[in-house]
């Protein structure tokens, strides 16, 4: 695909459907005719079956990792003596580590091929997963920086795979993809706790049983490591990013929305166990709510690329989790399989949405591919604050009441800078060959 220098449309209101769907379509046509390419030199492409069993399988694998934690967080304190702030920490590390091993992820991809590097990392993040569970408190933190950086590399790969490979069903395959992801979480969520109790109540074996689906997923991904993809070498710069407004917009509402979620993930099992649920009892909840997301995630873009703009969508979905996380911590805990639903609702579909803007705000799929990158490093990193406010609240006040504050402040944040990355704009930025 032969592209010159090119500046994005001027910030200006999308104002029919029409102008949009014919930008789209003509975005549509460039990836297809890269993707026809890319088939008749590459016989494995023509099995896309063995493609999309890869992508799902990977795909399940990056969210355990980081809920397979949560249920066995207060055993695991009590086995090593953590206190709050440090398991604080053990819930924040692989979210920082999701931004800040993010941007190696193009530059690895241009180095080897994105295809060798999600096999690398698959195993690498097996390794991290041993390392957790087998060597005490320094393998528990150092196993938990490789799994987050694993985590980190490979969701910034995974979507372009998609998009490059399955350029006709882009958006089906992102909502394939996503499905994956939430699947994955509410798998180790609600089974790690079980897990463990079978094997003597040991949190090690509980934690690095998720070391197996890596590394199933590394081997059915293996036919694709053959692959090379000589038109999606060619390397393009995208310039102005960084002082663009709705860029940093876009970011924002990807991580404010992300640290909800990672509190979830990290503190919410937690946070009910306080209240009177069994470790058991609470992981089943919180694999539940993850469940509920694979509607929403699916439902929200399809519902908010209805209207004109986004913002009523991300005013919702937002509503929706503040109000799930608040029931969670307040309300009668008769009600709690309710509130859990609805947090699970409205998580899938601010995640979902995150992603779909990253798409609506970009002229092409350079763009794109920079703002992804742009949003998920910066963005993962400020998520990372989240859970770790959290150990520092709970530690200082001995409860869990004072935790809404965090939530109130952080949901209040993502509304905001939703209602700005909401909007029918593209991001001004150049997209050139170099």
């Amino acid at each position: 695909m032969n592209l010159e220098t090119e500046k994005s449309m001027p910030r200006n209101e999308i104002s029919t459907s029409a102008k949009r769907t014919a930008e789209l379509e003509e975005l549509l046509i460039d990836a297809e005719a890269d993707d026809e390419q890319v088939q008749q030199s590459h016989p494995l492409v023509r099995r896309p079956w063995l493609l999309l069993l890869g992508l799902i399988l990977v795909a399940l694998n990056l969210r355990p990792a980081l809920s397979s934690m949560a249920p066995l967080l207060s055993d695991v304190s009590k086995s090593l003596g953590l206190s709050a702030a440090q398991a604080g920490l053990l819930t924040t590390l692989p979210v920082l580590c999701l931004g800040l091993f993010a941007p190696l992820a193009p530059i690895l991809a241009r180095r080897f091929g994105a295809e060798r590097v999600v096999l690398g990392i698959l195993l690498t993040l097996a390794g991290g997963i041993i390392l957790r569970s087998n060597f005490g408190e320094i393998g528990l933190f150092a196993g938990s920086v490789l799994g987050g950086a694993s985590i980190g590399i490979v969701g910034v790969l995974l979507p372009g795979i998609v998009k490059r490979d399955f350029a006709k069903h882009a958006g089906t395959m992102t909502g394939v993809y996503t499905m994956a992801l939430c699947l994955g979480a509410a798998m180790a969520a609600g089974s790690t706790v079980p897990l463990s109790e079978h094997f003597d109540n040991s949190w090690a074996m509980g934690l690095g049983f998720w070391v197996i689906p890596a590394l199933v997923a590394a081997v059915f991904w293996l036919p694709q490591v053959g692959k090379q993809h000589g038109s999606h070498n060619v390397a393009y710069r995208v310039r102005g990013l960084l002082r663009d407004p709705l860029a940093w917009q876009v970011t924002l509402y990807m991580g404010l929305q992300s640290s909800l979620a990672y509190i979830v993930f990290g503190w919410l099992p937690s946070i009910l166990i306080g209240r009177g649920l069994t470790p058991t009892q609470a992981g089943l909840v919180l694999s539940g709510s993850v469940i509920v997301q694979l509607a929403s995630s699916l439902a929200a873009p399809w519902l908010a690329t209805r209207g004109k703009d986004q913002r009523l969508a991300i005013v919702v979905v937002m509503a929706l989790t503040l109000g799930g996380l608040f029931g969670c911590l307040y309300a009668p805990i008769e009600g709690l399989w309710g509130w859990a639903i609805l947090l699970g609702l409205g998580q899938g579909g601010t995640f979902s949405l995150a992603l779909t803007l990253i798409v609506l705000r970009s002229r092409d799929s350079h763009v794109a591919a920079n703002l992804s990158s742009m949003s998920q490093g910066f963005g993962y990193t400020l998520a990372s604050m989240g859970p770790f406010a959290v150990g520092i609240v709970h530690d200082w006040t001995g409860g869990w009441n004072a935790v809404g504050w965090i939530f109130g402040i952080v949901g209040t944040g993502a509304i905001i800078a939703g209602l700005g990355a909401g909007r029918a704009l593209y991001v001004q930025v150049e997209s050139e060959k170099i």
